[in-house]
């Protein structure tokens, strides 16, 4: 017991860090027959952000899945929390070490590609989401720097804007989720009958979600908008590009 346990928040990228207090249990009933196995955990209220930890620590957890180890980087983490700066720890690997494993390259990538996502500024986020849209196909038109009455871009098939479907977009770049009075703000803006795409890098809160289904508006969060952009890079601008470069490699199967 006592023994301390870490998880991932993608939604406002922090650390949580917990004690164990009850061991495991079989215990479908708790909260569901797809997830029977659960411990007891007190969770600290100070939580650690990604960006605090030094790069060697963000590459070795860049794959982050449900269970994951810190190993060498839980001297870090016990300083981040007792509100300290890092110091580098050094890290040796043997020859039995399997951290190179082909998903585990491709998880750290993503994860590695939202910390130089969060890093843009709201206009360069902007630019990124309309550089995606055009690589899809679409006309692109962005909006300047100042009020935008709710839309951020609107993308169409054809030159003029004629040829249905129709795009609104709103890019909202920040940590905090977006809600449901602002996906209400999307749907009330110009134009009225165009799909509308909500991009918010903070995620959404549940009254945001359910305003998005019962409406019809598409919700990209920054995992899934780096999973797009990791797509259709190679078809995008070069200017476009430039805000987020990438080399390819390739991992042998």
């Amino acid at each position: 017991m006592e023994d301390k346990i870490i998880t991932y928040s993608k939604e406002t990228r922090e650390y949580l860090v917990g004690t164990v207090t009850k061991p495991f249990s079989h215990n479908p009933a708790i909260i569901s027959d797809y997830y029977p196995n659960v411990i007891g955990v007190q969770w600290d209220s100070k939580r650690i952000s990604r960006d605090d930890l030094s790069q060697g620590a963000k590459n070795t957890l860049g794959g982050i899945s449900t269970v994951f180890r810190v190993d060498s980087w839980a001297q870090e983490f016990e300083s981040l929390l007792q509100g300290q700066g890092y110091t580098t720890t050094a890290i040796t690997h043997d020859g039995n070490d399997n951290s190179e494993e082909n998903e585990m390259i491709i998880q750290q990538a993503l994860t590695m590609l939202e910390d130089a996502f969060d890093k843009l500024d709201a206009w360069q986020m902007q630019d990124l989401v309309g550089g995606l849209l055009e690589a899809m196909g679409y006309q692109v038109r962005i909006s300047p720097k100042g009020p935008d009455g709710g839309v951020d871009i609107i993308a169409h098939r054809d030159a003029f804007g004629f040829e249905k479907p129709v795009i609104k977009v709103q890019v909202k770049h920040r940590k905090t989720a977006v809600g449901g009075p602002e996906i209400q703000q999307l749907l009330g803006a110009n134009p009225i009958n165009a799909n509308s795409l909500f991009v918010s890098t903070g995620g959404f809160t549940p009254s945001a979600k359910n305003v998005a289904q019962q409406n019809g508006v598409k919700l990209l969060d920054l995992t899934e908008l780096v999973e797009l952009v990791s797509e259709w890079y190679e078809k995008m601008t070069v200017e476009r590009k430039a805000l987020i470069p990438l080399r390819k490699i390739y991992v042998p199967v």
